[in-house]
C-alpha cells in the first residue's frame, strides 16, 4: 500500500496541461510544490474571476438585446402618423385610440423585458455558478444529475404550476388583456386589478375579487379592447308607427353623437339597424353606438333615459306585458245562461 499512495501523491503534485500558471512556475522553478501552490494562490483565484466577469459581460450584453427588442416593441409595427389623413373628430379619435394602444404596447413590452431579464439572469448565473465549482475542484456531475432529476420532479409533480407559468407568458405576449380591462372569463367577470405569470386578479360588480389561475382559463371576452359598442332594443307597441319611431331614434342618437360631453365616449355616427324583433308585447327596434373602450354602459344608461324622455314628448308609447285573464265562475255562468236558449230553439223548431 505505501508505494500506492506514493504514487497517487506524485501524481496529484504534477501540473494539468490547462493549469497555465502552475506549469509555468514548474518551468521556471522545477518545483512541484512551489507550482501547485503558485496555482492555488493565484491561478484558481484567477480562473473564478475570470469565469465572474465573464458572466457579467454576457449577461450585459443579453439584456442590451433585449432592451432594442423592448424598445422597438414599444415603437410597434404600424407607424403612428396615420391619423394624419383623417380631419375633425375622426382624427382625435383616432388619435386617443392611438394613444391607448401605444400605452398598452409599452405596458406589455416592458412586462416581456422584465421576464426575458430574470429569465436570462438565472441562466447565467446557474452556468457561471457551476463552472466556478468546476473550476475549485468541486465535482459537478452529482449536481447536474440533481438538476435533472429535480427538473423531473418539477415537471411531474408541478405541471399545473408550469401550466399557469406558460399560460401567463402567452397572455402577456399577446395582450389579451391588462390592468383596467373589463373581462369575461366565465364565472368571473370584472375588472382586472393585477396580472402575474400564474394569476389574474379581477374585482366583479359586487366588490368581490377573484383570483383565477392563468393556466384554468380556457377563454377571455375582453369588453374593453380597442373599441366598444352600445346594443339598444327599444321596445314599442305594435299601434305605433315604425317609420317615426325610427326617425325619433336617430334623432335621439345624433344628439348624443354631437353631445359635448360624449365626444370622446361615441366614436362613430351612431345608426338604427331596425326591427330586431317581434315578441309577444311589442317590436323591438335596435340602436348601436360605437364607443371608446370601457365606456359602453354608461353611453348606455344614457340612451335609455333620452329615449324614455323623447318617447313621452313624441307620445311613443313603451309597451308593457299584457295578458288576458278568464274567470271560470264567469265562464260557467254564461255557458249556463246560454243553454236554455238553445233548448228552447230545438224546441220551437
Amino acid at each position: 500500500m505505501v508505494p500506492l499512495v506514493s504514487l497517487s501523491s506524485l501524481i496529484k503534485g504534477r501540473c494539468d496541461e490547462s493549469e497555465q500558471v502552475c506549469n509555468w512556475v514548474k518551468g521556471q522553478t522545477g518545483s512541484d510544490k512551489l507550482a501547485n501552490t503558485a496555482d492555488l494562490l493565484i491561478g484558481k483565484p484567477m480562473a473564478v474571476l475570470g469565469l465572474v466577469l465573464l458572466g457579467f459581460v454576457l449577461r450585459w450584453v443579453l439584456h442590451r438585446v433585449v432592451d432594442r427588442i423592448v424598445a422597438r416593441a414599444q415603437d410597434g409595427v404600424l407607424p403612428d402618423q396615420v391619423h394624419r389623413f383623417r380631419k375633425g373628430r375622426a382624427a382625435k379619435v383616432q388619435a386617443a385610440s392611438e394613444s391607448l394602444n401605444a400605452t398598452r404596447r409599452v405596458q406589455r413590452a416592458k412586462t416581456m423585458g422584465s421576464l426575458l431579464k430574470s429569465i436570462i439572469t438565472g441562466l447565467v448565473l446557474a452556468i457561471v455558478g457551476t463552472m466556478v465549482l468546476s473550476e475549485i475542484g468541486v465535482n459537478i456531475a452529482p449536481i447536474i444529475a440533481s438538476a435533472g432529476i429535480v427538473g423531473l420532479a418539477v415537471g411531474f409533480g408541478a405541471q399545473s404550476l408550469v401550466t399557469d407559468f406558460l399560460s401567463g407568458v402567452f397572455m402577456i405576449f399577446e395582450d389579451q388583456y391588462g390592468v383596467g380591462d373589463e373581462i369575461d372569463l366565465g364565472e368571473a367577470i370584472g375588472t382586472v386589478e393585477a396580472v402575474s405569470l400564474r394569476v389574474t386578479r379581477l374585482r366583479d360588480i359586487n366588490g368581490t375579487v377573484w383570483y383565477v389561475r392563468n393556466g384554468e382559463i380556457a377563454r377571455v371576452g375582453n369588453m374593453s379592447q380597442n373599441w366598444a359598442r352600445t346594443v339598444l332594443d327599444v321596445s314599442v307597441s305594435y299601434d305605433a308607427d315604425l317609420v317615426e319611431v325610427r326617425r325619433v331614434l336617430e334623432d335621439v342618437a345624433h344628439d348624443l353623437w354631437d353631445d359635448e360631453d360624449f365626444k370622446g365616449k361615441v366614436i362613430e355616427e351612431p345608426s338604427v339597424w331596425g326591427v330586431q324583433e317581434l315578441g309577444a308585447d311589442g317590436i323591438a327596434v335596435r340602436v348601436a353606438l360605437k364607443t371608446a373602450p370601457g365606456l359602453q354602459w354608461g353611453v348606455a344608461r344614457e340612451m335609455r333615459q333620452r329615449i324614455k324622455a323623447r318617447f313621452d314628448i313624441e307620445g311613443i308609447e313603451i309597451p308593457f306585458p299584457q295578458r288576458v285573464v278568464w274567470h271560470r265562475d264567469e265562464r260557467d255562468a254564461r255557458g249556463a245562461s246560454e243553454e236554455p236558449a238553445a233548448d228552447s230553439e230545438m224546441m220551437g223548431r
